[in-house]
């Protein structure tokens, strides 16, 4: 499942680490893939990440097996987690001459179905259409897309769904929008209902019953190298990704 949204500041790297966390305590194995040069998955979930760290680049570019770039998250023993190093930012210039390019992590992923499994695998992509998104929507079979309740919500998205059904029709038959999360919901507000109901209007289907509330403990879990689900479980955050995390196993286990 790959969690795509090419405009920034919608909780796209918050939602993967969270869900990935939330389907992790219901007793599932996941493995999250940071394809972002921020490397921001990666801190949220407590993994190395510095220069040099072998992860996502070594993987695309050089071909490293993936089984041997994996680190296991220090605080969910069920979490694996392929981490961005600042090297993944040269990773599509170091891609554009190589042959298969669009297919190098579906090539790996492959590779590592052979040997291992897991029961899901969540990639964290750049807020950007380029080569390492294109490498996560070529090596998936679902997307989820975050959508902030705010203004400009729906802004973006136009440009991802066309390139999604670029994708179906040259690389990825597979490739379903299965997936749509409300994120920055305030029930304070007429405008993030508005918004919601907006959204759920577009994509009657695919939007999850749960939504996600602006929360403070949200915001600072990744501060401590954490997720929300394990930095402070009871929160109202915590509580509303676990949820929307039971939905989506919900979803898969019943074949929605």
């Amino acid at each position: 499942m790959v969690v795509a949204n090419q405009k920034g500041g919608v909780g796209k790297t918050t939602t993967a680490v969270n869900i990935a966390a939330g389907l992790a305590q219901g007793g599932l194995k996941v493995m999250v893939i940071d394809i972002d040069p921020q490397g921001n998955a990666s801190t949220a979930l407590g993994v190395e990440h510095s220069e040099g760290t072998v992860g996502t680049y070594e993987v695309l570019v050089d071909q490293h097996p993936l089984i041997d770039a994996l680190a296991r998250c220090p605080d969910l023993p069920g979490v694996w987690v392929l981490p961005a190093t600042i090297d993944l930012a040269g990773a599509e210039i170091g891609l554009v001459a190589t042959v298969s390019r669009e297919t190098r992590l579906k090539t790996a992923l492959d590779g590592f179905f052979d040997h291992y499994y897991v029961d899901y695998v969540i990639i964290d992509c750049p807020p950007s259409l380029g080569l390492l998104t294109l490498n996560a929507l070529v090596a998936a079979h679902e997307i989820m897309i975050p959508i902030q309740c705010e203004y400009y919500a729906l802004e973006g998205v136009t440009q991802l769904l066309k390139t999604i059904n670029l994708v179906k029709g040259r690389l990825n038959d597979t490739l379903v929008l299965s997936t749509v999360l409300l994120t920055m919901y305030d029930g304070r507000t007429n405008l993030s209902a508005q918004v919601a109901d907006e959204v759920r209007k577009h994509f009657e289907r695919e939007t999850l019953r749960t939504v996600i509330p602006r929360s403070v403990r949200v915001a600072e879990a990744p501060s401590y190298g954490q997720t929300v689900v394990t930095y402070q479980l009871n929160s109202v955050g915590a509580q509303a990704y676990v949820s929307a995390a039971q939905e989506i196993a919900e979803r898969g286990a019943t074949g929605f």
